[in-house]
């Protein structure tokens, strides 16, 4: 059982741990504010434009990164912080059975890939989202896609990995620490949510009009 004295304590106190996290988390964030501002509201565009033709907005990611993409998808359907219309958006880690058929079946890289496949159509948007950059089952995710005329948005870490090569937009957070980049990938997450949401309530007329599957 934990108690106060395994806190840790002298150079590397509780406290000095804590602020250090916090202050690098608040520096990849404001670097993303001063390079890449832009670049998010590209991104919001491309969604607002893909909502507004009735198209659908596909999330993948492992770990973390999958309960981020489930994260996002909530605030899209239900709401983000304004009462108003759902929208059509779908995390593709959530079916333990299709995840376990085709990772049992064919191999674990395709486990996005193949319900891409079968669910997506061209004019959806796929948000990506893996810390490395490299992640297989992501990066093949992203290929078939684009294969699909599907537009691939990443947000990766300071490296970019593989997804560089296959993503429409993509958006690097600064850092090379796993847990600062998710929690700046929620930031942005939560920023594209915002701008969607506001261009919905401005003009909800516009989103949907001709909704596909």
């Amino acid at each position: 059982m934990a108690t106060a004295s395994s806190v840790p304590t002298g150079p590397e106190d509780a406290e000095t741990l804590a602020g250090e996290h916090l202050r690098a988390a608040a520096v990849a964030a404001e670097r993303v504010a001063a390079e890449a501002a832009g670049l998010i509201v590209e991104m919001a565009n491309a969604l607002i434009a893909a909502l507004r033709s009735g198209r659908k907005v596909l999330l993948c990611g492992n770990g973390g990164s999958a309960a981020q993409a489930q994260h996002l998808a909530a605030e899209l359907v239900g709401r983000y912080l304004r009462e108003r219309r759902p929208l059509p958006a779908l995390a593709l880690t959530t079916d333990t059975s299709v995840l376990t058929a085709i990772a049992n079946d064919a191999r674990f890289e395709e486990v996005f890939a193949r319900q891409i496949d079968a669910l997506g159509s061209p004019g959806d948007v796929l948000i990506a989202l893996s810390t490395s950059g490299s992640s297989p089952d992501v990066v093949v995710a992203a290929q078939v896609a684009r294969a699909k005329g599907i537009t691939v948005m990443a947000l990766t870490g300071q490296a970019g990995g593989e997804l560089d090569r296959h993503a429409d937009l993509i958006l690097h957070v600064p850092s090379a620490t796993t847990p600062i980049i998710q929690e700046v990938h929620l930031m942005v997450g939560h920023i594209l949510c915002d701008l969607v949401e506001r261009a919905l309530i401005a003009a909800p007329e516009t989103f949907g009009a001709a909704r596909l599957v």
